[in-house]
């Protein structure tokens, strides 16, 4: 019964879903909303978007040849860290630098556009591929529990959840990650790790990196939102 329940949800992945409603999405896109706007949720839910944010550097760095040595998750401030090595250049290294922050609007507009044209439940299994991804990249324990808690929860909707269940999964993932973007980028405007490393680069001060940041999160939010609803 468990291996057929996993084969029908892996079959779905080529197969077309139909979509929320309109009212529906739009709900969806509010809770995200609230998620973000909500301290006490933002606390829980922040690491979601510092996933997409190192999944991101990590996806882009091996994508230019480089070797994910490590992927941190930090316990005090939900930050992250991926420690790379290899021989990308300069412009690899700027280009891993800087696609941080908009990794998870990026993840949100392919979500988005799979929901578009809907192959809705191949979101959930990307994001559990992307989860074990980081996972066997991950060095401290903490990091290894929060990863795995999402992993589990997010595996046993995809594998056994009902098809109208997964539809809504796929959709609260591609809000959040497009809505959670922009807090994300907004919380560090002071400074992060990734504004140091660019400015280090380029002489080009935080501020610059951080307006690129929060204009591009907007619009992919705009944009998505089109998908979506």
């Amino acid at each position: 019964m468990t291996g057929s329940k996993i084969a029908a949800s892996l079959a779905r992945i080529g197969q077309v879903q139909g979509h929320l409603t309109g009212p529906v999405s739009v709900l969806l896109a509010l809770v995200a909303v609230g998620a973000t706007a909500i301290d006490e949720i933002w606390l829980i839910a922040r690491y979601l978007t510092t996933m997409a944010h190192e999944g991101a550097h990590a996806t882009l760095a091996s994508a230019i040849g480089n070797r994910i040595d490590s992927i941190e998750l930090m316990r005090r401030d939900a930050a992250g860290v991926t420690h790379t090595s290899g021989k990308a250049g300069a412009l690899g290294n700027f280009s891993v630098a800087f696609i941080g922050y908009l990794g998870p609007s990026a993840f949100g507009i392919g979500a988005a556009e799979l929901i578009r044209i809907g192959h809705i439940v191949a979101v959930l299994w990307i994001s559990v591929l992307g989860l074990i991804a980081i996972l066997v990249s991950l060095r401290k324990f903490f990091s290894f529990v929060v990863v795995m808690a999402v992993l589990v929860l997010l595996f046993l909707v995809t594998g056994f959840a009902a098809v109208g269940v997964q539809v809504l999964t796929a959709y609260a993932i591609a809000w959040f990650l497009l809505v959670s973007s922009v807090r994300g980028v907004r919380r560090r405007r002071t400074g992060s790790a990734d504004s140091d490393l660019l400015r280090g680069m380029t002489r080009v001060p935080h501020g610059f990196w951080y307006r690129v940041w929060l204009g591009g999160s907007v619009i992919a939010l705009v944009f998505g939102a089109t998908q979506l609803v």
